[in-house]
């Protein structure tokens, strides 16, 4: 429920409706509160503690805005961050070194943990040359998954692991193109949401039915939507 809160505030965000967001803010501002309430009714913590421990740490990762240290671009805020991180990192646990891609929530969408994980490992020189190299990568990826599937041998999990790789090396050609990949299959899943309803709402002026159209008409109706889209029809109308 939390996480479809924090996906309304962007939806407001991208909408670019002030009032939506307003809205969509107080309604997660709300699962805040309500979390720091049960935490302090158990003698956890309180909403000030959440307040004063947000506050510290903007506070100890930007010291070159509240402290001595110079950052001139934003390449060097985010390697200030990093390692400010790693040594937290490191005095957290002395026993072993700290991983870079600790902190990367298992939690959130798997297109930003993609995106997220592998640009970490990018900023230490693990990374593809360039897009070129991705494209490389996906074509490999692709037919490795095609020659599974017409061999009719792999097993489901099989199939699931290459599906999966072919989905990592897309998110990271995403990145190196400088794109987010869920902000772009949200896009994409809006203008197939958009096109399909153009499908049932002219259906339903013939007086038919999805389940009565065929594969045909429902795709002569598709390209029809298509080429009735605006430039700027990846956003919401």
């Amino acid at each position: 429920m939390t996480i479809e809160e924090a996906y309304e505030v962007l939806e407001a965000i991208e909408k670019g409706d002030p009032r939506a967001l307003c809205h969509e803010l107080g309604d997660l501002l709300f699962h805040i509160v309500f979390y720091a309430q049960m935490a302090s009714e158990r003698g956890d913590f309180t909403i000030a503690d959440v307040i004063s421990h947000i506050y510290h740490k903007m506070v100890r990762r930007h010291p070159h805005v509240f402290g001595d240290a110079k950052a001139s671009t934003s390449a060097e805020v985010l390697q200030n961050w990093e390692a400010i991180k790693a040594a937290e990192r490191a005095e957290a646990s002395p026993e072993e070194p700290p991983s870079l891609l600790e902190g990367v929530s298992t939690k959130i969408p798997a297109l930003i943990e993609t995106y997220q994980l592998t640009a970490r490992a990018g900023r230490v020189g693990f990374d593809w040359d360039g897009p070129v190299q991705v494209m490389d990568k996906i074509e490999e990826e692709l037919r490795e998954l095609k020659s599974i599937i017409e061999a009719r041998l792999a097993e489901k999990e099989k199939i699931k692991e290459e599906i999966g790789d072919l989905l990592f090396a897309v998110a990271n050609l995403a990145r190196l193109l400088d794109i987010d990949p869920e902000l772009a299959l949200r896009a994409a899943n809006r203008k197939f949401k958009r096109r399909f309803r153009h499908i049932e709402v002219e259906l339903h002026k013939r007086g038919r039915t999805l389940e009565e159209a065929t594969l045909a008409e429902m795709d002569a109706l598709w390209e029809e939507a298509k080429r009735g889209e605006r430039p700027s029809s990846d956003q919401d109308e």
